[in-house]
């Protein structure tokens, strides 16, 4: 049997993470064979890798969810790609369309290198509905961005909060999910507030960014001037925890507001007052469906958005990945599964 690399842990913890020397699996009914191009990283994936994050892995276990590839071998009855065709994962592969799975009690939360196996590997056999093509526009190294923090910043921007021309959208981050929502709303004629550090500056105004605030000023009174009083139309709320209540604060009147992140804490406050004397509409979001995946791709081909990609490693150095992820990245960062070379930055 042929044999190919791929990423597994045997028990939780990054001690346990081993890349091990397997057979080359095989395309079962309804499964396409994808040899792996490159493979984008989540901090999700890391933090399954230390804590399990409560998930039911299944041992041995390969993390990731974000691939591009090219479709090697159809299983029997296959018939929704050909073979030679280049295509992205879909990060939620239950998701097709229209509202999520679950219920009040159990939301769903089955997904590619968690609930189910992921694709840090150099080839996976999988549903052939749990693939859309990639975009004829970027490289392989590129389009594996798009399945979490492309899609996450799409559906918010696009599909939720409905962005349009003369909207102004304001972004507090420069992380993986606004970078892609600066380019998004740029591109759907929104103007566009980014608050971030300082040294992050020129790189976010490249991008499109119309007014830049530094994150450790009184980012909330320069909102307020730079509206002139308004506020923002629509707010990429990718921190959570407290930093929600300011942004509601900063919310325009009938303004939309999406709840990404949760990097201040999972337990988010907001001022009940101004959340309804403004009547703000607050979206939940966790990704989006394949659908939208799909019309995300076809928009990535018509207004030519390149996902910013901080630095791309081989896939033997996915223990220094991690640990790039765990100093900040400006961008995404890519494992280039058929590579073996040093780290590079960028292209």
């Amino acid at each position: 049997m042929a044999r190919m690399r791929r990423w597994e842990i045997e028990a939780i913890g990054r001690r346990h993470l081993t890349l091990n020397d397997v057979e080359i699996p095989r395309p079962g009914r309804g499964e396409v064979l994808v040899k792996a191009n490159a493979v984008a990283l989540n901090y999700r994936d890391k933090m399954v890798v230390e804590t399990g994050r409560g998930l039911p892995l299944k041992f041995p276990f390969t993390p990731g969810s974000d691939l591009s590839g090219e479709v090697v071998a159809l299983g029997e009855g296959a018939a929704r790609f050909e073979v030679g065709m280049n295509v992205i994962s879909t990060a939620t592969p239950d998701w097709i369309d229209g509202l999520r799975a679950g219920t009040a009690r159990t939301p769903a939360y089955r997904t590619l290198g968690g609930f189910y196996p992921g694709v840090l590997a150099e080839y996976v056999a999988m549903p052939e509905d749990w693939f859309v093509l990639a975009p004829a526009s970027l490289e392989a190294w590129q389009a594996c961005t798009l399945s979490v923090a492309g899609l996450t910043a799409w559906f918010a921007l696009v599909e939720k909060a409905g962005v349009r021309a003369g909207d102004t959208v304001f972004i507090p981050s420069t992380g993986g999910v606004a970078l892609f929502g600066v380019q998004i709303a740029k591109a759907n004629g929104a103007e566009v507030i980014v608050c971030s550090q300082p040294e992050h500056e020129e790189r976010a105004r490249a991008l499109g960014a119309d007014h830049f605030i530094d994150a450790n000023s009184d980012w909330m009174e320069t909102v307020y001037r730079l509206t002139s009083e308004r506020g923002a139309d629509i707010i990429l709320e990718v921190i959570g925890g407290r930093h929600l209540g300011r942004s509601v604060e900063v919310t325009a009147v009938g303004g939309r507001v999406c709840q990404i992140g949760a990097l201040d804490g999972w337990d988010i406050t907001a001022p009940a007052m101004p959340l309804m004397l403004k009547d703000i509409t607050i979206h939940g979001i966790g990704t989006g469906s394949r659908k939208a995946l799909e019309r995300f791709v076809r928009a990535i081909d018509q207004t030519r958005i390149v996902p910013v990609v901080d630095s791309r490693y081989s896939l033997a150095d996915l223990p220094a990945a991690f640990d790039h992820l765990d100093r900040g990245a400006f961008g995404k960062i890519v494992i280039d599964v058929t590579r073996w070379r040093t780290p590079q930055s960028g292209p």
